[in-house]
């Protein structure tokens, strides 16, 4: 039997508690347990040392035995010392999709466009008072 290391939720709304318990890896989250190996309360702050209670030796004997915990369980057992966590690393995370790639290129392209446009127009302004003033300036010289 494949046996998971998870949360089972309990708890009123928006007031979350979870037990850590050991089950069969089909079994419902909230439902049928094999054992319950410990609490987390993320209503606490950080620093209390009732945030996370774990019976560190029936967590030691599950993981020898077999049993997967999931990312958040893995990183309580990698504070507790019994299971060490690697560190994962996703460079891409960040990186935005291909659409708002693509989005951000069109809005780039109108703005050049709207700024050639801009300057366009502003040269166009300049030219005919230069230009109005030339002829005056050539009949007042004849």
């Amino acid at each position: 039997m494949a046996t998971s290391i998870r949360l089972s939720r309990g708890g009123s709304k928006k007031r979350p508690y979870y037990r850590i318990v050991v089950a069969d890896s089909r079994a419902p989250r909230d439902g049928k347990f094999i054992e319950r190996i410990g609490s987390y309360n993320p209503v606490l702050p950080k620093g209390d040392e009732k945030r996370v209670v774990l019976d560190v030796e029936r967590a030691k004997h599950w993981v020898a035995a077999g049993a997967q915990p999931t990312d958040r369980v893995a990183r309580f057992l990698d504070a507790a010392g019994v299971k060490e966590r690697k560190a994962r690393n996703n460079p891409n995370k960040a990186e935005p999709g291909q659409k708002a790639k693509d989005r951000a290129e069109d809005r780039a392209a109108k703005a050049a466009e709207a700024a050639e446009a801009a300057a366009a127009a502003a040269a166009e302004a300049n030219a005919p008072a230069e230009e109005a003033a030339a002829p005056a300036e050539e009949s007042a010289e004849g």
